[in-house]
């Protein structure tokens, strides 16, 4: 890595300084000198931490790729299979290989994970899954083998090794985070066959913490990698968007000292110069959305998953080329999402979108106990769903409680989609301000109701509808394996029991 001579190095750190004072992260009565000399200071004392508490990791140095001041950088993170304290002898896999691309002048951070099941080339070892690159050669012969993989034209730059004991306490410690969950999720491992981790959570919008939210980002006992790679995806970015800069800020201390203890990072022993600057990237990219770009393997025999060369070259281009896109607001200062109008005509005219169907009989069933529950909280069901799926279970109706321990009622109905592990359902809640439904990407007008949608780059994740007493929203499958036009004709079809 560039090191910047020390004299830039204090530029940077005041540069740094008048970012966070104009956030409001200091109290307002600080001149602007004691806050950039404050800061800068603080600053320094959060480099300690790093070296003096993360262990670095030996040789990795020669296999990351160097990087020019300003440049983006590309970070490897791993998480190990090794459960925090378990004394197991033989050498762990790596659960988890997640490659991130901070690139603060495209105004886009791109998130790509790697099957942990794919069949790749491990230098010296030979064809095995990727994974296997961990247990042979650990962190070290993990990055050669993703850089053999994906290419030149994404160098490696800084790798993190995760040991998932502190993703829990982080996940503690900045408060838990709000995570929409899916379907049932329960594992005790009182079955035959291999042992998973232990899980326990119900459906519906909900608040996660330590252990829960681990199990939950870790889970592979009835789905696929690629599922399990989107389910980690839409966790981190849940908890990108709920937790402030003036959280991370005013915590870091101690965030900073859980980040040391459970990780084993490349930049441990480097200078003040070079920390500093990969944190002013990491500033500076936190401000931008997340994109997930999809790693488009395909099943393969012996239990492995493959992918083509040209589809591997589309997805390194796409991960490379990644820009923020463009808003679909009106104006330009952060207003009010602009309002379209359904389309309609032959496309509406032609009635469902394909692969839907009508099933308000069912749906009625599906609800009557719950509707009769919840008093305060009416009950919208879908009479359009996916013809190759069906309805799981009953539905759920549950409290709710925000940040400030305000109780609001809330019901899940939880729909499959056909295939394995891909679910997708309908949320009501009394809570009219969950964070999931923040800064909504447009709003369309359809049928006399209002929907906000949440794209995730073309395709709509959820859609939300508000009344009077609460809001209501479908979302789609991790995959997002439901059209758009599907997506909003659920929504279109939300209704109470006995309306036509």
């Amino acid at each position: 890595m560039s090191v910047l001579p020390f004299d830039d190095t204090s530029r940077l750190g005041r540069r740094m300084a008048k970012r966070f004072a104009a956030g409001g992260v200091l109290i307002a009565l600080f001149s602007a000198i004691a806050v950039a000399s404050t800061i800068l200071l603080e600053v320094h004392k959060d480099l300690s931490l790093i070296g003096q508490g993360s262990v670095p990791i030996r040789g990795i140095k020669g296999v990351l790729d160097d990087v020019a001041p300003g440049k983006p950088q590309t970070i490897l993170l791993l998480g190990s299979d090794r459960r925090f304290g378990d004394g197991k002898a033989d050498p762990p896999r790596s659960d988890t290989i997640i490659v991130v691309r901070l690139d603060p002048d495209k105004k886009a951070t791109a998130i790509m994970s790697i099957p942990r099941d794919l069949k790749v080339t491990i230098p010296g070892v030979g064809v095995r899954k990727i994974n296997e690159a961990y247990h042979d050669g650990g962190p070290k012969l993990t990055v050669r083998t993703v850089q053999q993989l994906l290419g030149p034209s994404v160098g490696i730059n800084h790798v993190v090794n995760i040991n998932f004991g502190g993703f829990a306490r982080a996940v503690n410690r900045l408060g838990c985070v709000y995570a929409d969950i899916d379907h049932r999720y329960f594992n005790d491992n009182t079955g035959p066959g291999e042992n998973f981790a232990v899980i326990d959570l119900q459906p519906g919008y909900q608040k996660l913490c330590g252990q829960d939210a681990l199990s939950y980002v870790r889970f592979r006992h009835a789905d696929s990698d690629f599922v399990r790679a989107k389910r980690q995806q839409e966790f981190l970015g849940q908890a990108k968007e709920q937790i402030g800069l003036g959280k991370l800020f005013g915590d870091r201390e101690e965030l900073l000292k859980i980040f040391a203890r459970y990780t084993q990072t490349d930049i441990a022993q480097s200078n003040d110069a070079a920390k500093l600057k990969l944190l002013k990237l990491a500033y500076e990219a936190s401000k931008n959305p997340l994109t997930e770009i999809p790693f488009p393997a395909q099943d393969a025999p012996d239990n492995f998953v493959e992918i083509s060369p040209e589809a591997l070259r589309r997805t390194v281009a796409q991960f490379v080329a990644v820009r923020r896109a463009t808003p679909r607001k009106s104006g330009g200062g952060g207003g009010p999402p602009k309002r379209r109008k359904a389309k309609r005509g032959k496309q509406r005219a032609a009635g469902l979108a394909p692969g839907l169907v009508l099933r308000r009989d069912a749906g009625e069933t599906q609800v009557i106990d719950i509707s009769a529950r919840l008093t305060n909280l009416p009950v919208y069901f879908p009479k359009a769903i996916v013809a190759t799926g069906g309805y799981q279970g009953n539905p759920r109706s549950y409290d709710i409680f925000d940040r400030g321990r305000n109780r609001f009622r809330a019901y899940r109905i939880v729909l499959s989609q056909g295939e394995s592990g891909e679910y997708y359902g309908v949320q009501g809640t009394t809570w009219k301000a969950p964070p999931i439904l923040d800064n909504p990407s447009d709003e369309v007008r359809m049928r006399g109701r209002t929907y906000q949608r949440y794209f995730d780059g073309k395709r709509i994740r959820l859609i939300a509808w508000k009344t009077p007493k609460a809001v209501y929203w479908v979302s789609n499958t991790l995959s997002q394996k439901l059209t758009n036009r599907q997506m909003m004709d659920i929504a279109r079809s939300l209704q109470r029991i006995g309306q036509p």
